[in-house]
């Protein structure tokens, strides 16, 4: 999202499509990796959203970052203060704490490090720039810190 970016990039058809794909096979636990679908309850109908999401763990702490920007799931986080992560039928909740945009450059770094493959289209700056080529650019990103709520399995 260089310059003067939009404040959400929004998925083509393709990307849609692909997304839907990719959370039925992560769901039934075909495709394990670092991927994990993402459910969030949403703002205006109260159904539940599912989407492909790539959860960073970093010393210690598990966080969500929105490549694209202020997305429809980041509103709907913000309204319903509770996500969950599901892999191979296994669900966690969590509660989503936004990080301010001062906290945000590590995590933008190491997950651009760690997912560039899948993000750095999303990013005006390449794998491995020092941490502060993220100052200018961590206020178009959402960074969410989890918490777990609890460990139930459905």
């Amino acid at each position: 999202m260089p310059g003067n970016a939009p404040s959400y990039l929004k998925p083509g058809a393709l990307d849609r499509i692909l997304g839907r794909a990719l959370v039925l096979l992560i769901w039934i636990g075909l495709i394990r990796s670092h991927f994990y679908v993402l459910e969030v309850r949403g703002r205006k109908t109260g159904r539940t959203i599912s989407l492909p999401a790539d959860p960073l763990d970093l010393e210690g702490r598990r966080y969500l970052v929105c490549a694209r920007g202020n997305a429809n799931w980041v509103r709907n986080a913000r309204a319903a203060g509770e996500v969950a992560l599901v892999r191979a039928m296994r669900r966690r909740r969590y509660a989503p704490r936004e990080l301010s945009p001062s906290l945000r450059p590590p995590v933008l770094k190491a997950y651009l490090d760690r997912f560039a493959g899948e993000v750095q289209r999303f990013f005006p700056v390449p794998r491995g720039s020092p941490v502060e080529s993220f100052n200018d650019l961590a206020p178009r990103y959402p960074v969410f810190e989890l918490q777990l709520l609890d460990k139930t399995a459905h």
